[in-house]
């Protein structure tokens, strides 16, 4: 259910963008805003990470599945990202 509420805030947050109702002042500072809760996401990661002995205690173990699920991750994120990417700025050439 929670990944319906992160589809939404995606979708909320494309079309605030493709409406341009961002000003411009925040609008500049979008990369060092995304930079900041990307390491506070991180942090928080870690902080969990910690808390859970038994993640720390079989870490060696899941290493090598969390390196390959991240590397799918990140790698299948970047495609779709191109792929609509792709998507909307061909629509906005046809207009």
């Amino acid at each position: 259910m929670k990944i319906l509420l992160y589809i939404m805030i995606i979708l909320l947050g494309a079309l605030f963008g493709y409406k341009d109702l961002v000003s411009e002042k925040i609008f500049s500072k979008i990369s060092t805003i995304q930079y900041i809760c990307l390491l506070f996401l991180l942090f928080v990661m870690g902080i969990k990470i910690g808390i859970n002995k038994e993640v720390l205690s079989s870490f060696h173990k899941l290493g090598f599945s969390a390196i390959i699920i991240s590397i799918f991750s990140i790698g299948f994120s970047v495609l779709g990202v191109k792929l609509i990417s792709n998507f909307i700025l061909s629509k906005e050439e046809v207009k």
